[in-house]
């Protein structure tokens, strides 16, 4: 469970972390005194100002907010019915910590995005979403006994998974169902919370709603690109010397926020979180932080996470872990998640024990991609593509079966696993005959090779696939397979 927040820098003229320095948190009255009085906006007032904003989520997805806000007044509208303004704070990516930081430290700014949604909107409820690792909880619940919110304001807490942070995952969790992301892709605008249009969006959207409220849209652009006005917060984790969030204006130079958090030579920079996409080096000395500026360079902007990996470590080895991980996070519904992503694991392990060429990794995450229930696949698939990119020559050495000779230091930032009690499968060679009838109880997690032996990933069973697992583990006759404790 995650419980110390991470060092706050700015590259710049801080906006997000405006006061930090001073108040170290900002209670209502320092939030007023840092950023000055907000007042209520009628409908188009919003929409002209998140329109000249150029305001997109920040959340990863990069979807324009003004679209979304204009979605629900016509969904509310056609259906004649109430709106529900829902913040996303819940940070399932493992290696973010930019909203915890706000939800800590400027709990007031999420508020007062939120507040504005909802008065122009007419909404009857705000229902903020934090994760259950306990960051940041408190301190929103003692900023909303600060102030009065313009509608019934409520916190809903969520597992800290990575697929609990999806927007339908969050939907569902509100409405009692379980929080996974629904199994079929659905719009919050025209049903969501208690099938009412809702207007979701991340935390830091609604924050920099606030601060561009009381700038105003050619101030707010007087930061940042053309393109992408404003500033960026990001988490700089993994061989930071200095770890840290890290806000800075939009169009900087990576190189400036990696040398602020003393970031050594690397192999590479994961750029985006785990659902984003590695670049090499080189790429990151000519990479300007902004999605247009990091698409540039064959990165992706993502939810504003950076992971650079030091060169003490084997980087498909991490690489693998990562995918594993993603692996055993799906939501288990839908055939490319349940089916797929095991065997892109699969087949990353198989890579990295130079035993398949990367044309298996790439074929096998061809198979989920644009196929999900959610983009959880597609994330994935994409994070798998482009370590295989860029850490060509680990690869190379690799595909000899002789390895990097370096060891997985594990510095990506993964969690705990994902269930209380991880299982994954052993088999004792010397007693398997090859039957296969493993392969027939449970083939979403166990195939036959080429020789008629079971094969499966060294992930963790998936929690939706335990029973299937136990089954095959009692029907094999040599007792060759075990079910044991994932260390």
């Amino acid at each position: 469970m995650r419980t110390a927040v991470p060092p706050v820098a700015c590259v710049g003229e801080p906006r997000l972390t405006a006061g930090f320095a001073e108040y170290g948190r900002l209670d209502l009255l320092a939030h007023e005194e840092v950023h000055g009085p907000i007042g209520p906006m009628e409908p188009a007032q919003l929409l002209q100002l998140a329109e000249g904003m150029q305001l997109k989520g920040k959340g990863g997805a990069g979807f324009p907010f003004a679209r979304k806000l204009r979605a629900v007044l016509e969904s509310c509208k056609r259906q004649d019915l109430a709106a529900v303004v829902v913040v996303n704070a819940t940070e399932g990516e493992p290696a973010s910590w930019k909203d915890k930081v706000l939800l800590t430290r400027a709990p007031h700014l999420i508020l007062d995005g939120a507040a504005l949604a909802a008065y122009a909107l007419d909404a009857d409820e705000i229902v903020i979403g934090v994760a259950d690792d306990g960051v940041g909880r408190d301190s929103l619940m003692e900023a909303l006994e600060e102030r009065r919110m313009p509608v019934q304001t409520t916190i809903v807490t969520v597992p800290h998974r990575f697929i609990s942070g999806e927007g339908g995952a969050l939907v569902n969790g509100i409405n009692g169902l379980p929080h996974i992301p629904p199994g079929t892709k659905k719009r919050s605008s025209d049903s969501g919370v208690s099938g009412l249009p809702t207007l979701l969006s991340n935390a830091e959207t609604y924050a920099q709603l606030a601060v561009g409220a009381r700038l105003g849209p050619y101030e707010y652009a007087a930061l940042g690109t053309d393109d992408e006005p404003g500033t960026v917060l990001l988490t700089v984790t993994g061989a930071a010397g200095r770890p840290a969030v890290v806000e800075c204006t939009a169009g900087m130079p990576l190189r400036d926020v990696l040398d602020l958090c003393e970031v050594p030579d690397v192999q590479g920079i994961l750029m985006g979180g785990y659902h984003g996409k590695w670049i090499t080096p080189e790429a990151a000395e000519k990479a300007e932080v902004s999605r247009k500026g990091l698409a540039a360079v064959g990165g992706t902007l993502g939810a504003g996470i950076i992971v650079p990996l030091g060169v003490d470590t084997c980087p498909l080895g991490e690489a693998a872990q990562v995918v594993r991980y993603l692996a055993g996070e799906s939501a288990g519904q839908c055939g490319p998640c349940k089916m797929g992503l095991p065997d892109l694991a699969r087949a990353v392990d198989l890579a990295v024990a130079g035993s398949q060429p990367a044309d298996v990794v790439r074929a096998a995450a061809g198979e989920v991609k644009g196929r999900g229930a959610c983009s959880h696949p597609d994330g994935t698939a994409r994070f798998a593509l482009s370590a295989i990119e860029v850490f060509t020559e680990d690869l190379r050495l690799h595909s000899t079966g002789d390895g990097c000779g370096r060891r997985v230091k594990g510095v990506m930032g993964l969690p705990g696993a994902p269930d209380a009690n991880p299982q994954k499968l052993t088999l004792d060679w010397s007693r398997c005959d090859g039957h296969g009838l493993c392969a027939h109880v449970v083939p979403d997690f166990i195939r036959l090779d080429a020789n008629g032996y079971p094969a499966f990933p060294a992930t963790p069973v998936p929690t939706w696939l335990r029973e299937g697992a136990l089954k095959a583990v009692k029907v094999c006759p040599e007792l060759a397979l075990r079910l044991a404790k994932a260390e």
